[in-house]
């Protein structure tokens, strides 16, 4: 297993890993993702934000980084974190508790980068995810409401998000 920055030849396969995650969260009746911007994922990987695991050269798991999040953190956000965005595995991989690794990962990032926080959110009350980032260290801090915001994709307009944390 390796964890390495996403490069721009991986674009195509990171889409189409998106299109598979949403085409899962709609299987299993939750919020789903929407199309993402194709811009705003090619200037994380020229900016070296979005990472990849890869088993055996095929990438298994994708996920984003940012140092900034006002906009679903509102008043708790800081710069003190990183907030982990698109964690989605590849569809032949799921089950091997990537959310773990990344975690790991997430702990020596932050670290490296003098950061006492990791943060992500789901959007929704979904009690499975919940569990399961619970599970993986995160503390459940709840959920908060966000208003319409053209700083957001579309999933996220209205919606009512759940908020992680693990403090280093």
């Amino acid at each position: 297993m390796i964890i390495k920055n996403s490069e721009l030849i991986d674009i195509d396969f990171i889409f189409e890993m998106y299109c598979v995650a949403t085409e899962y969260q709609k299987q299993r009746v939750i919020d789903v993702w929407p199309e993402f911007d194709r811009e705003m994922v090619k200037n994380e990987i020229i900016e070296k934000r979005q990472f990849k695991l890869i088993i055996k050269k095929q990438i298994a798991c994708i996920w984003a980084v940012t140092f900034d999040d006002p906009y679903i953190w509102g008043k708790k956000n800081n710069s003190e974190s990183i907030y982990i965005h698109r964690l989605a595995t590849h569809k032949d991989y799921r089950g091997n508790n990537f959310a773990l690794k990344v975690v790991e990962w997430s702990k020596e990032y932050a670290l490296k980068h003098d950061k006492k926080y990791i943060r992500l959110d789901t959007v929704g009350h979904n009690k499975k995810l919940i569990s399961h980032y619970t599970h993986c260290g995160f503390e459940f801090l709840g959920l908060t409401q966000l208003s319409v915001s053209k700083n957001l994709p579309d999933h996220y307009q209205n919606a009512s998000v759940s908020l992680f944390e693990i403090k280093l």
